[in-house]
């Protein structure tokens, strides 16, 4: 640790001030809540139309929720599987912003922590994947097995 060799009465003197946030106007961001859903929809309609893998997901959710009616699951293992696929769609746009914000901050050049955060953003999308094929799983496969042997006998 280095010493301050000036003397006490020749250092400057700064008042030490506690910064607190201007946050009264936060809250028109988004001068309204119309706007607000605007920005949110652009959103949607960027990762749609940009991003492969968020169309992936979307296509594959449609396709269990409407297995899930066709199998006739209740209405509370509906809504199961539909939380579960929104949890991805929702990780699939955070991997998207952190990607861009990334991308933004180091330009075109590579950095160990950009590759670390893109690879745990990626790796979020992946774990929340699995977990909704594991709960869609346990709750089509079983009815589809059933289904099936039926129409069999």
């Amino acid at each position: 640790m280095s010493q301050d060799p000036t003397p006490p009465a020749k250092r400057p003197t700064t008042k030490v001030v506690p910064l607190k946030p201007n946050r009264d106007l936060a809250w028109q961001v988004a001068p309204s809540l119309w706007t607000s859903f605007k920005y949110a929809w652009m959103g949607l309609s960027y990762a749609f139309l940009t991003q492969r893998n968020f169309r992936i997901h979307l296509m594959v959710g449609s396709l269990a929720i409407a297995l899930g009616g066709f199998l006739h699951l209740s209405v509370v293992e509906l809504a199961v599987i539909g939380l579960t696929i929104g949890a991805v769609l929702a990780m699939e746009l955070l991997n998207t912003a952190i990607e861009s914000v990334v991308d933004l901050t180091v330009k075109q050049t590579y950095h160990e922590l950009a590759k670390i955060a893109k690879d745990c953003a990626a790796a979020a999308v992946l774990v929340s994947s699995i977990a909704a094929l594991l709960v869609a799983g346990c709750l089509l496969l079983p009815r589809l097995f059933a289904m099936v042997q039926l129409a069999l006998h």
